[in-house]
């Protein structure tokens, strides 16, 4: 399987509570919803087709927890083509302590996670899509697990909150795949990571780069 981030970012990397108020207030989170009335219908377009593209989902517990929260309780999931795929696809949730996972077609990987997603990836077809989950995405990312990392950046500065990236991490290159901006402003990045950096090994110029 191929395995593709997509995450929902502010300008300053927040994605903590787009979907609303009280989607996700820990840490004293108060500006949830921020993504919500900046949303188009290219952004939600380009979402209803990664979601419905994706053959299955992998969480971390608190993104899991949300989204069955919200989308494992739609009354009738056809309606909607986020909520269809999630209901219908196997999911899969990094967890030590979750038990018994209510959403159905949901697999609790625990133990070596490494070897876990690995034996996905390697026995299975078709695409694996981690949607949010920021402390599964950085960890992936650390493990050399991401094949491409999607970013859906909306033109806000929240301030406060979880932000994707933390002030210090792993070093990775990225190859930029393609780029889009939507109608509202709306920025939608496609990358490849590509091992590490290159840094500069000696000081340049300014006036020999401008």
């Amino acid at each position: 399987m191929r395995l593709t981030t997509t995450t929902n970012v502010s300008v300053d990397g927040v994605m903590q509570g787009l979907g609303g108020p009280d989607e996700d207030r820990s840490g004293g989170f108060d500006r949830g919803g921020w993504a919500i009335p900046l949303i188009d219908a290219e952004a939600g377009g380009y979402l209803n087709t990664v979601y419905g593209s994706a053959d299955a989902f992998l969480f971390g517990r608190r993104k899991y927890e949300i989204f069955a929260g919200y989308w494992g309780v739609m009354p009738d999931p056809s309606t909607n083509p986020i909520a269809d795929a999630l209901n219908s696809r196997p999911k899969y949730v990094v967890s030590a302590s979750l038990a018994d996972p209510q959403w159905a077609g949901t697999t609790v990987l625990q133990g070596d996670v490494t070897t876990a997603v690995g034996d996905l990836k390697a026995n299975h077809d078709g695409e694996l899509l981690v949607p949010g989950s920021g402390a599964l995405v950085r960890w992936l990312l650390a493990n050399d697990l991401v094949d491409q990392l999607d970013l859906v950046i909306y033109p806000v500065v929240v301030g406060q909150g979880t932000r994707l990236f933390p002030d210090s991490g792993p070093d990775i290159a990225l190859e930029l795949v393609s780029s889009r901006t939507t109608s509202r402003g709306i920025s939608i990045q496609t990358y490849r990571p590509r091992g590490r950096p290159e840094y500069a090994t000696s000081t340049v110029d300014p006036e020999d780069v401008f």
